[in-house]
């Protein structure tokens, strides 16, 4: 059996007994210093180890889910860095270490589905009412997000999409503005439709749509930026009685997921899997974690553990400057953590930003990209870069997490698809709050 340590300290002895003795381990670090990163070395497995130490046992016979990725969100702000501020050959040397095996190994992206907090002021895909939408068009997302996708898939034709609304077209809404307000009740059916002519017009494209997320941070209608006010029962009733039966009969395979947002409220999505009609249009359900602990995508497991799971966004920024210990929290507290309560994936926000931390629209003012592309071109990768790669190097599409056991370390196992071993992802300290 051959062990993969991937971020730490080196105490693979201590955690396994079932190696030959002259058995190799390939251990890759990034920690404790920036000056040693991505170090991959061999080393000879001892398993004349003290006995006393802390042991974690990984349990090859337990297989858990399946696991779709890691990666970022190709938001317009980080379409538009990677379009205008590098070269094509800058941008196919820069995809290929983002998207590859050989780089960090990035297996899944997420879109906005018209203007987010990183874009280029507010704009839908209709602009006018039109309960026909006889206006659609995606004409914004052909000046960057478009392109820079077929590059992408280009290079990684696996890539998984996710798509997410912020809002609704102001017309369709309460308040008449792509801020704040909440989706009228006469506009649930024609907004159901433009979301399906949305993943429709990528297809067109040649360019699938996962999954899509009925809305980005439902309980979050105060921001400055395109946002809505949707709770749990708004929300059920959009799916159960408008989205899920349209997109069912479109034919699209699209999956639809849940909630999207933070790990305070867990019961958001478990009342709305509770009601069974709801449930059978619903995939999973999706969290970030600015706010409450990750073990609450445990609790929506418990409940329906028949429905999956996704981790669908958090930033870094200028709030936490602590490059090591963002990559502690990343990959130990988040990923790990995430991956151990049955996500099939985890997503951080922004894939690039520019040294301005933009281009931005009223939202986060210092927010991190997993790289900084600057306007002369220069690419500088922040923590999230390493924490991802940690994962995206090995962890891809189609590997199984496996049960672990034991607390000494922040960690997880996973079986290889590729490969007849499994690999054990540890972390031996903890890091600084979020």
């Amino acid at each position: 059996m051959k062990i993969q340590q991937l971020l730490g300290i080196a105490i693979i002895s201590s955690l396994i007994n079932a190696c030959a003795p002259q058995e190799k381990i390939m251990v890759i670090s990034s920690l404790p210093d920036t000056d040693s990163l991505f170090v991959n070395k061999e080393t000879a497995f001892n398993n004349q180890f003290d006995k006393s130490l802390p042991v974690i046992k990984i349990e090859t016979a337990q297989k858990c889910q399946t696991v779709e990725g890691v990666g970022a969100a190709l938001t317009h702000a980080s379409a538009y860095v990677f379009n205008h501020n590098l070269s094509a050959q800058q941008r196919d040397s820069l995809f290929k270490i983002l998207f590859t095996p050989e780089g960090i190994g990035l297996n899944y992206t997420r879109l906005c589905v018209g203007a987010s907090d990183f874009a280029f002021g507010l704009f839908s895909y209709s602009e006018k009412e039109d309960f026909t939408l006889s206006n659609f068009s995606i004409a914004e997302d052909y000046k960057d997000v478009i392109p820079m996708l077929k590059e992408i898939l280009a290079i990684n034709p696996q890539l998984h999409i996710m798509a997410t609304p912020w809002s609704p077209p102001a017309w369709m809404k309460t308040n008449g503005s792509m801020v704040g307000g909440k989706l009228r009740t006469d506009c649930y059916d024609v907004y159901a439709d433009y979301l399906i002519k949305y993943i429709q017009a990528y297809k067109k494209e040649g360019i699938s749509i996962h999954t899509m997320t009925v809305q980005n941070e439902p309980e979050y209608g105060t921001a400055a930026y395109s946002c809505m006010d949707m709770n749990a029962e708004e929300q059920k009733v959009f799916i159960r009685d408008h989205f899920g039966p349209k997109l069912k009969a479109s034919g699209l395979k699209t999956k639809i997921v849940l909630f999207d947002h933070n790990c305070d409220n867990p019961d958001y999505p478990i009342s709305i899997l509770n009601d069974s009609v709801a449930k059978k249009y619903a995939d999973g359900s999706g969290f970030h974690l600015y706010k409450g602990e990750i073990s609450a995508l445990c609790k929506v497991h418990e409940a329906h553990p028949d429905r999956n799971l996704y981790f669908t966004e958090q930033s870094g920024g200028g709030w936490a400057p602590d490059f090591d210990q963002n990559i502690r929290w990343y990959a130990g507290e988040l990923i790990a953590g995430a991956m151990n309560c049955w996500s099939k994936n985890v997503l951080v926000w922004n894939l690039a930003l520019d040294e301005n931390f933009g281009p931005k629209n009223f939202g986060c003012q210092d927010c991190y990209g997993v790289v900084e592309v600057s306007s002369k071109g220069k690419v500088k990768n922040n923590a999230e870069y390493y924490a991802l790669g940690h994962y995206g190097k090995i962890v891809q599409y189609g590997a199984t997490r496996l049960v672990t056991t034991g607390d000494a370390v922040k960690g997880v196992a996973f079986k290889i698809l590729t490969e007849a071993w499994s690999i054990w992802v540890f972390f031996t300290e903890k890091s600084p709050q979020k």
